[in-house]
C-alpha cells in the first residue's frame, strides 16, 4: 500500500529503469538517472539533510576447492510490529572456486515537511 501522492512515503515508477522509488526523489537511487532538475540550493539542502541510518557491508569468498556456490540476496523490511512490509529478491548468482562477492546495504533517511503520523494498522505479530 502506497501513500497518496504528495504525502511522505508516496512512490512512483522511475521512467528509466521502472524501479519503484520515492516520489520526492530527484535522482533514481537504482539507475542514478536524473528525474528532475531542482534548483542548486534545493539540491544541496536535500543532500545535506540525508542521513545514512544503516550501512552494512560484507564479503564472501569461495574457498579454492569444491564446486560452485549459488546465492540469493533477499531483502526483507518489517514494520514496528514485526509484520513483513516487503520481501524482494534483489540478486542471484553463482560463485566459483576462488571468487568473491561483496554485498552492501545502505538505508538513507531524509526529513519531509509531512508532520502527520500514519494510522496504526491492526493485526497481530507473528
Amino acid at each position: 500500500m502506497s501513500a497518496r501522492p504528495g504525502a511522505a512515503g508516496a512512490t512512483r515508477t522511475c521512467p528509466h529503469c521502472k524501479t519503484e522509488i520515492l516520489e520526492s526523489a530527484s535522482i533514481c537511487p537504482s539507475c542514478r538517472h536524473y528525474l528532475r532538475f531542482d534548483s542548486a540550493p534545493a539540491e544541496v539542502a536535500k543532500a545535506a539533510a540525508t542521513t545514512t541510518a544503516l550501512q552494512v557491508e560484507g564479503t564472501i569468498r569461495h574457498p579454492s576447492g569444491g564446486g560452485a556456490w549459488e546465492y540469493s540476496v533477499v531483502l526483507v523490511i518489517r514494520d514496528d510490529l514485526g509484520n513483513e512490509v516487503k520481501r524482494q529478491v534483489v540478486g542471484v548468482g553463482a560463485m566459483h572456486a576462488g571468487e568473491e562477492r561483496t554485498f552492501s546495504l545502505a538505508v538513507e533517511v531524509m526529513p519531509t515537511s509531512d508532520m502527520r503520523r500514519a494510522p496504526k494498522r491492526g493485526g497481530t505479530r507473528h
